[in-house]
């Protein structure tokens, strides 16, 4: 089990940006924060906090607190060690709670299907708004030049939901047998469908970090059709309420 603890000094957030950098390789016009800005958001009382094996830094993350008890979860990042990122979550948790948070947020694109259903299925977060190219066109190594699209994920830490979840109960959304794909995925691409039934399933890629180095135009393809399709739904109203089989999202009626 790694050591998760809060960070504080300057050479601790330095190790944080080195971090950083071995995952995203970020340029540097485009790194989301630095050692100093982490140096004055911990000494301001906000969370930063860093995931050890023995002394290595494997993992970190950083939260800030917003407007009615909220935290929103900025980055957060692992390398190479299983579970540390539910780990530091369920510690992000924690912490907040002490503090008489109610709620954390945290963006994550749409279209990455391992955070979809991390996010969804292991720890009960909703999304609730669909953010198109949030944060312009990102070029690090992940990100590939790809329009910035996310989704604004909501994990109400208090709720029974989510407490059960996060003590290793699995509750799988239940997908009707009357619910349509309003997008599937045929021979890798993006194929529109039906939407007019109370229960709708939307499909993400395989895996569209590797579609991003290998064919881009399938990947921005993947990209607008989803934008289009679960974006719409939730601008309509809709609500997203699961993640299925680890490839569709689970749209309901309000």
């Amino acid at each position: 089990m790694n050591a998760i603890r809060e960070l504080h000094g300057i050479a601790e957030f330095e190790q944080v940006m080195a971090l950083f950098e071995d995952i995203w390789h970020f340029e540097p016009a485009g790194r989301p924060i630095t050692a100093e800005l982490m140096l004055a958001m911990a000494h301001a009382g906000n969370y930063v906090a860093g995931a050890f094996d023995g002394e290595r830094l494997v993992g970190a993350s950083v939260a800030f607190f917003g407007a009615d008890a909220t935290l929103h979860s900025h980055i957060t990042g692992v390398l190479g060690s299983p579970g540390t990122g539910f780990a530091l979550k369920l510690h992000q948790r924690q912490w907040a709670l002490e503090r008489g948070v109610r709620r954390i947020t945290w963006t994550f694109d749409p279209l990455v299907r391992r955070n979809a259903h991390f996010n969804l299925a292991k720890l009960g977060a909703r999304p609730e708004e669909y953010l198109p190219a949030f944060y312009g066109v990102m070029d690090d190594a992940i990100n590939q030049g790809d329009e910035a699209d996310r989704v604004l994920a909501v994990w109400p830490i208090s709720d029974r939901r989510v407490e059960a979840l996060v003590s290793g109960a699995r509750s799988p959304v239940p997908v009707p047998p009357d619910a349509v794909v309003a997008l599937a995925g045929d021979g890798g691409r993006p194929v529109p469908g039906r939407a007019d039934a109370a229960t709708v399933l939307v499909a993400v890629p395989e895996d569209v970090e590797r579609l991003r180095r290998t064919d881009p135009g399938t990947a921005k393809a993947w990209r607008h059709a989803v934008r289009e399709t679960l974006g719409d739904m939730l601008a309509e109203g809709r609500r997203i309420t699961g993640f299925h089989d680890k490839s569709y999202y689970v749209v309901e009626r309000a």
